[in-house]
């Protein structure tokens, strides 16, 4: 759990700095790259959340 939080923080980190350089020389292809960071941060997050609810489920069931 605290391995992927760590990762989903860094990558949110990174995504910011790329929007900001984006922003300072004015390129979409940075702001682009920012974009697709962060959605892979909440794509890690969302599928984390799926998972940990199925194992629970799985568990129950045993």
């Amino acid at each position: 759990m605290i391995v992927i939080l760590f990762v989903v923080v860094v990558l949110v980190a990174w995504s910011l700095h790329l929007m900001q350089e984006a922003i300072e020389h004015r390129e979409f292809s940075l702001m682009f790259a920012g974009t697709l960071v962060a959605a892979a941060a909440a794509a890690m997050m969302s599928v984390y959340f799926l998972m940990s609810h199925y194992v629970g489920y799985l568990s129950q069931m045993a």
